[in-house]
């Protein structure tokens, strides 16, 4: 090998891909573990996203166990491997999770368009383990519970999106505007615009807005139910989000106020080019007269007596033509029978 081998030096932070790699990790645990603050992440310089910096690869790469420990932090289960977890029935394991007591963190769609939800299992072992909740997995579920679950109780959408905020705050890194998109893509287009009714102001949230997981081709159903299931859908549930929303786009307008477009003042003598003028007395052309005589450029003046050599500006008529009629001398008498004017002259010519 050539001494001259110039060695590349070795980058201090990688894309969320190459991160996964190093670390053992699919593309979706890895996005789990970065949700859950398992993994640590910095903006792009460069404004193309997330990056993991090289000391935290290392950190993680240096901790006992790995990367079997890591992989057990963002494990999930569905169902039926998690009622295996509490050593309960998947129908009790159901309706425990319909009542809020255990909380999924995903959920997709499977061909039949029926929703899958999972849970993390390291949060399931937790909760086996906790002697507190030995009541909830033994014995007959009280009235009350019993009546809600007949009466179609199911918080697990509900409680999906309230982590979902939270992992959606944190990849927010306190950017006020940021914090702000995060509540709002759980509200339609109409309950945002009501919250914020400056269109810069809208523009410039939407920009923020995280793009939500792909489930299905656009406009499909199975696209509108997932979408059903990011929107808030209980009446209480909506109040405290339109209240935290306006909450967090007051902090964001006075932290940051949203861009504008500014007009920019053109220079002086560009309005006085585009000002329309008066043309002065001075500048006035010569008048066009109705009479087709053409008459020297008169001066204009108050009075004649101001400028008594000035002619004056009326315009004098030609002489009138004379008519073909020749009249008769007033002093010349007239002679009976005889007539009168141009043909009686013809007539005495005529010999």
């Amino acid at each position: 090998m050539s001494g001259n081998t110039v060695t590349q030096p070795h980058p201090t932070s990688c894309t969320p891909s190459r991160a996964a790699r190093e670390l053992g990790l699919r593309r979706g645990e890895f996005d789990l573990a970065v949700d859950l603050g398992c993994i640590r992440t910095v903006p792009d310089e460069g404004g193309g996203g997330r990056r993991v910096t090289r000391t935290e690869i290392d950190r993680l790469r240096a901790e006992g166990g790995f990367p079997e420990t890591l992989k057990q932090r963002v494990e999930t289960v569905g169902t039926k491997e998690g009622a295996d977890l509490l050593q309960v029935t998947p129908g009790r394991f159901t309706r425990l999770a319909r009542l809020g007591v255990v909380k999924p963190v995903k959920f997709y769609l499977n061909r039949y368009r029926a929703v899958v939800w999972l849970y993390l299992a390291e949060e399931l072992r937790q909760f086996a383990a906790d002697e507190n909740k030995a009541p909830l997995l033994k014995g007959r579920t009280p009235a009350g519970p019993r009546e809600q679950l007949v009466a179609g109780l199911d918080l697990r959408p509900r409680n999906w999106r309230a982590r979902n905020l939270g992992f959606l705050l944190r990849r927010a890194d306190r950017h006020p505007w940021a914090c702000a998109a995060a509540v709002a893509s759980q509200l339609d287009a109409v309950q945002v615009a009501e919250i914020v009714q400056d269109p810069y102001e809208r523009v410039h949230l939407n920009r923020f807005r995280a793009r939500p997981q792909a489930h299905g081709a656009p406009d499909s159903p199975a696209a509108h139910l997932a979408e059903s299931l990011t929107m808030a859908q209980d009446p209480d549930e909506i109040d405290w989000l339109r209240a935290d929303l306006a909450q967090a786009v007051s902090h964001a307008r006075a932290v940051q106020p949203a861009p504008r477009p500014t007009v920019r003042p053109r220079p002086a003598e560009a309005r006085q080019q585009e000002q329309p003028t008066t043309p002065t007395a001075g500048e006035l052309g010569p008048p066009v007269l109705s009479t087709g005589v053409e008459q020297n450029p008169p001066v204009l003046s108050t009075t004649a007596e101001q400028n008594p050599t000035v002619p004056s500006t009326t315009v004098e008529q030609a002489p009138p033509m004379p008519s073909t009629t020749v009249e008769q001398d007033p002093n010349t008498p007239e002679e009976p029978g005889r007539p009168r004017g141009l043909l009686g002259r013809l007539r005495r010519r005529t010999p």
